[in-house]
């Protein structure tokens, strides 16, 4: 029914920055939480940045605080992931998940369990 589509992932050096794109299709829907999840080899698939496409409110994880920022220029704009200070922890496979509800009473964002859609992934590499 949703169908969402990564793009923009690459092989950077340290310290540089890429824009990640998020572009939903098929059934539309007014607002929603879009979250980018992220994923290491040998870790768990971990949160990272989430926007309320309604008010733009977002939540970030502390390892990525200050260096991304997960916005929407706009409501027919795709929502990115804009990634600067690129560290080599930073290399992973990155997801986006879209959630067409308000949260949980007293959840957060980052967590799995709460999303509907999810897209198929874009790498990053981040080499020194």
């Amino acid at each position: 029914q949703v169908r969402l589509v990564e793009s923009g992932g690459d092989s950077v050096q340290t310290g540089g920055s890429l824009r990640l794109s998020c572009v939903p299709s098929g059934s539309t829907f007014p607002s929603a939480w879009v979250t980018w999840f992220r994923q290491a080899p040998g870790k768990e698939r971990e949160g990272v940045a989430a926007i309320w496409t309604g008010t733009g409110a977002t939540q970030y994880a502390d390892s990525v605080k200050g260096r991304f920022t997960v916005s929407r220029e706009d409501v027919r704009s795709p929502i990115y992931l804009d990634l600067n200070n690129l560290q080599p922890e930073d290399t992973a496979t990155y997801y986006c998940a879209a959630r067409a509800r308000t949260l949980p009473r007293g959840a957060g964002a980052l967590s799995r369990d709460l999303y509907d859609f999810w897209g198929e992934g874009t790498q990053v590499t981040v080499s020194s």
